[in-house]
């Protein structure tokens, strides 16, 4: 957990910013979701059984939290493949996988951190278009990307440059 140098932290109405870890780490389970880059899939799981981990931790009962990871794998085109540990995975369905887990909870707030970088073109579109369908179930999804051609997708863009906020979009595709 990083705590801000500056202001507050807020999630839905509550101030966050200075609890203890412990009370955060049950907020950020049942309110955030998150797509690491580097996927972060636990190796000695399945595919499924890494996607019904946050809901296990939530004491969601078995059954039901098999149905709710088998409809979130589905969601991202990975229903065929939720017996395969990480390592039969190519990285492109590794990170379905994870976006798979980071939705299976329902979170008001799915933060991205390059979700689509090893994905193919078909399935950046659907995975794309599954995170914008969020927006209109009033979910806030927040994308940190490098990959300029996913702005088609967003509904506000902010601009970043060595830890700055631009005023205008950077003049190269390969700012950062």
């Amino acid at each position: 957990v990083t705590y801000p140098t500056e202001g507050k932290v807020y999630i839905n109405g509550n101030e966050v910013s200075s609890l203890p870890e412990s009370k955060l780490g049950k907020i950020r389970l049942e309110n955030i979701g998150f797509v690491f880059q580097g996927y972060n899939l636990i190796a000695p799981l399945n595919a499924l059984q890494n996607v019904m981990l946050p809901l296990e931790l939530m004491n969601i009962p078995a059954k039901e939290a098999k149905e709710k990871a088998i409809q979130a794998l589905q969601k991202v085109n990975m229903e065929d493949r939720m017996k395969n540990l990480p390592k039969a995975l190519s990285g492109g369905q590794q990170q379905r996988v994870a976006i798979a887990r980071a939705l299976v909870t329902n979170p008001s707030l799915i933060l991205c951190d390059e979700p689509t970088a090893a994905l193919d073109p078909s399935s950046v579109d659907i995975v794309m278009q599954e995170l914008k369908s969020l927006v209109s179930t009033d979910k806030c999804v927040v994308i940190v990307t490098h990959d300029m051609r996913l702005r088609q997708y967003a509904d506000r863009i902010i601009y970043v440059d060595n830890g700055n906020v631009l005023t205008e979009e950077p003049k190269s595709e390969y700012s950062h």
